[in-house]
């Protein structure tokens, strides 16, 4: 099983394709993921790499931590799984406008 690393720090110009190669060269990636801005598709400046195994993954932490991509020097370490839940919505209260409290 693979491991997911969490990238930051991307140039808006990094695309999956050029983080994919700069991972690659330290061992199997299996997935690139750069998160993008639902509105405007514009990179939101960070992504997701899965190595293809835990040595693999170390490696690129080690190796390409504070390395220059595009310009930028990338901040890589594991990816911390989502907690349940999540997802946007807003507080109920303070939609509405005044409720009578």
């Amino acid at each position: 099983m693979g491991q997911r690393l969490y990238v930051g720090n991307l140039s808006f110009n990094t695309t999956a394709e050029s983080l994919r190669e700069a991972f690659a060269s330290l061992d199997e990636v299996t997935d690139v993921h750069v998160v993008t801005d639902r509105e405007t598709g514009r990179s939101r400046g960070f992504g997701f790499v899965t190595m293809g195994s835990a040595a693999g993954a170390q490696k690129a932490i080690q190796s390409l931590n504070g390395a220059v991509v595009d310009g930028r020097p990338l901040r890589v370490n594991e990816a911390e799984e989502r907690q349940g839940g999540g997802g946007g919505g807003g507080g109920g209260a303070r939609r509405g406008g005044h409720r009578g409290w």
